[in-house]
């Protein structure tokens, strides 16, 4: 017999994590749990308001599923019950989990990768993202990431203080080899992304995700960007994709958009289909939250799954990171 329970974690942050849209100290994650005849799994959401979301609502959806699930509801009938979004991610990720461990017991060496379809571990090289702040403070937390080996960065630009392009230099400045990705998160209008796209070419940018606010990126189709330009909150699920068309290069896959790695898994494959280059990326969270993204990171040519380097603590059986490259991930863990 299946039980599923849930709970609100809160994970205090080592330093403030700015973006565009504000700051946060400390993230509040809804965890599922579902157990059946010995086994359990396990996800993890993070409720963002930028999607309507909270704590107490997604609680509210993940309750009014609790009969379906413990009646036997699988992840297919699971995305017929309840929209995309961080609610179904949790569920989604811990039928995943519970999933494998009870396929597991009749091949002890199944791995989650297996599981998914993909043909091996994922070896990840994940981003170190410079929260947006001074240009000057983001220097010194460039040359820190650098200095610490990781040679891929995501900077955090969307100011209004229109001194993105100082910011970007500067960086460069300090890291000069390292690959570096910016992201505005909606935080430029049309004037803003032509003033700056010379900063960003310069600097050798190798990506500039989602610049404009949802619904203000038409003028996106006619702008013949010199770099590759990424969606991420104008990209949800497989359904976006044809919008997208004509107006940006890469999709930023994220679980909790998605809700979970069933449908993240048919994004990535659709997208791929229709010319989309992939980028798999993370709200804030535990290492329980980035581990089904790295089955679809492998599939990848953007990974961002350092949500856990900002957390103060992370859980038992942790992913490690080692100069941005990522460990297997543990079973313990999840899968």
């Amino acid at each position: 017999m299946r039980h599923l329970s849930h709970s609100t974690e809160t994970w205090p942050l080592q330093s403030n994590f700015t973006i565009a849209r504000g700051k946060r100290t400390e993230i509040n994650v809804v965890t599922v749990t579902i157990a059946e005849d010995g086994s359990e799994g396990r996800g993890e959401c993070f409720p963002h308001s930028r999607y309507g979301e909270g704590v107490d609502s997604v609680r509210e959806q993940i309750e009014a599923l609790k009969p379906l699930i413990e009646a036997g509801l699988d992840r297919i009938g699971l995305a017929q019950e309840l929209s995309a979004g961080a609610a179904r991610n949790a569920v989604d990720c811990a039928l995943w989990d519970l999933e494998i461990k009870q396929a597991r017991r009749n091949d002890s060496a199944l791995t989650s990768w297996q599981a998914a379809g993909l043909k091996g571990a994922p070896e990840l090289t994940t981003v170190m993202t410079i929260s947006l702040d001074t240009p000057e403070i983001m220097a010194t937390a460039a040359l820190s990431a650098v200095s610490k080996g990781y040679t891929h960065i995501k900077v955090k630009l969307g100011s209004a203080d229109g001194q993105d392009d100082i910011r970007i230099i500067k960086i460069r400045d300090a890291a000069p080899h390292a690959v570096l990705m910016v992201d505005a998160n909606e935080g430029w209008n049309a004037e803003t992304l032509i003033r700056f796209l010379p900063a960003l070419v310069t600097t050798g940018v190798v990506m500039l995700e989602q610049p404009l606010p949802v619904g203000e990126d038409d003028m996106l189709r006619d702008l013949n960007a010199p770099i590759p330009l990424g969606a991420d909150e104008s990209c949800h699920t497989h359904t976006d994709l044809a919008g997208l068309v004509g107006k940006y290069d890469v999709v930023n896959i994220k679980l909790d958009k998605t809700g979970g790695l069933t449908e993240a898994l048919a994004t990535a494959e659709q997208a791929s289909d229709m010319g989309f280059d992939l980028m798999v990326g993370c709200m804030l969270g535990s290492s329980l939250a980035m581990a089904p993204a790295t089955l679809v990171a492998s599939l990848a040519s953007y990974v961002d799954l350092d949500g856990p380097l900002w957390l103060k603590g992370d859980r038992d059986h942790a992913i490690c990171f080692a100069s941005g490259s990522m460990s297997t991930i543990n079973p313990k863990l999840w899968g």
